[in-house]
């Protein structure tokens, strides 16, 4: 307690806070500032009717990683996601598929900015292609294929679905800029990675309304008689079940923090070097590596991967009447069934490999060893330095996309062995819960950063 009124003391840390307090109001603020010319009391009938079926899984899913509110059509709908996907792109591009991509990201600091810079300008194309497809789908007329008829009586059709689909491109569009320039003003001004805790806020919003869910009655707005039973009816929460999934939430809540702290560290020696009559170097140091390097990015690409075999049978059983496509696709839509989770699986490690090899080089590493006189005691700098740190990094990465999986798939078998609602039992593992524990510790170790600097006690030390 003493810890968390030091923060408050200093001034700079005190301000620090505040502004990235305000910058995540505003975001929320304008989460409920509704798009121009659609008619959103239909739209939440909509919604609130497809919660449970694919399109409410999908839209969920994406509105859980990017900020945004695709259900309720808000300026800020798209969230941060075109962000985050120029981001990967140009991060892609920049590991030796460019090589000018690649030579900025080797200029260091200068470098690095021009890369922002970049991947600004490609953030405002793909927010105005997911805008246009966003807005069409809901401002098309029901009769049309895949339309939703969301747009007011007499705005449907002729020049006015072009002029105002028009503005609300653009709306879209400017809200994600906006939320994109927020997060670069929290990265300045404020604590913490700005885009990170956006997300994280966008997450964290939601757990009211799936605490509610999970406890409530939506009849009697009382709490559910079958929380004070054993063994209720199925469906039902019951008093064991509520016991399962606390125990649950904490044991997840462990293990991610452990393994999101989990290092493997290999022991590195500078070379001696004698001037006059000193001798320099010869210090012993430690190369970290976590052994989930890849974060959460895997867990992302397969969930969104999968999407697309649910959109592929379900076409096939619209087609042609068969019954294993219908089949198959029930098994996606719903994300249950041992194949799904086999397939999820997989993907997950497919994903972590790539992700780490694409953003960790074991020959760079090596070289850098090399050219500041260290080494790895055992290994000669160079060649076989770098084919070690490969071979440690395949191990590591082995387990570290172990604990994705297990994180990945711990919803998908609460939401079918207990038979809880996927929205609640995404709070008991998943990405989401992932996220928000990782920026949860990143903010942490920037305050005792600015802590320590100071030689104040940090928060997490006894």
């Amino acid at each position: 307690m003493n810890q968390l009124i030091t923060i408050f003391k200093i001034p700079e840390l005190r301000k620090k806070i505040f502004i990235t307090l305000i910058f995540l109001a505003v975001y929320r603020i304008g989460y409920y500032v509704p798009l121009p010319m659609i008619d959103h009391a239909k739209m939440a009938e909509k919604m609130s009717q497809a919660q449970t079926g694919a399109l409410g899984q999908v839209l969920g899913f994406v509105s859980l990683f990017s900020g945004g509110n695709l259900s309720q059509a808000c300026i800020f709908a798209l969230g941060i996601m075109p962000y985050i996907s120029a981001s990967i792109i140009i991060q892609l591009l920049a590991s030796g598929v460019l090589p000018s991509l690649e030579r900025l990201r080797k200029e260091g600091e200068s470098g690095r900015k021009k890369l922002n810079e970049i991947t600004r300008y490609l953030t405002v194309p793909i927010c105005m292609v997911q805008s246009l497809i966003f807005v069409q789908t809901i401002m098309r007329p029901e009769s049309a294929s895949e339309g939703m008829g969301l747009a007011p009586q007499g705005y449907a059709e002729g020049w006015k679905i072009y002029w105002f689909g028009a503005s609300a491109i653009i709306t879209m569009t400017a809200g994600t800029v906006f939320l994109m320039w927020l997060g670069e003003q929290i990265d300045e001004y404020g604590i913490g990675n700005g885009i990170s805790l956006i997300i994280m806020a966008g997450i964290v919003a939601r757990l009211p309304d799936a605490t509610s869910t999970l406890l409530m009655d939506s009849t009697t707005g009382k709490l559910k008689e079958s929380l004070f039973t054993l063994g209720a009816a199925s469906g039902d929460v019951s008093f064991e079940k509520l016991l399962v999934l606390l125990f649950l939430f904490v044991a997840v809540v462990v293990g991610v923090i452990a393994m999101t702290k989990a290092q493997r560290r290999i022991p590195t020696q500078s070379a001696k070097h004698v001037r006059g009559r000193r001798v320099y170097g010869g210090t012993r140091q430690f190369l970290p590596m976590k052994v989930n390097a890849a974060g959460v990015m895997p867990v992302i690409f397969a969930s969104t991967l999968l999407i697309l075999p649910w959109f592929l049978f379900s076409m096939i059983a619209n087609v042609t009447d068969a019954g294993w496509a219908a089949s198959l696709a029930q098994t996606f839509q719903n994300h249950r069934g041992w194949l799904y989770n086999i397939l999820y699986v997989v993907m997950i490690y497919v994903f972590c490999y790539f992700w780490v090899a694409i953003t960790f080089n074991p020959k760079e590493i090596a070289d850098n060893l090399k050219d500041y006189g260290s080494f790895i005691p055992g290994y000669r700098p160079g060649k076989r330095t770098a084919d070690y740190l490969e071979r440690v990094l395949m191990r590591i990465t082995f387990v570290g996309a172990a604990f994705l999986a297990v994180i990945a798939i711990i919803p998908n078998v609460i939401s079918s062995e207990l038979e809880i609602d996927p929205r609640v039992a995404s709070f008991y593992g998943g990405t989401g819960l992932l996220i928000v524990i990782s920026v949860a510790l990143d903010l942490v170790q920037k305050v005792n950063s600015h802590l320590v600097m100071r030689n104040y006690p940090g928060l997490t030390d006894e």
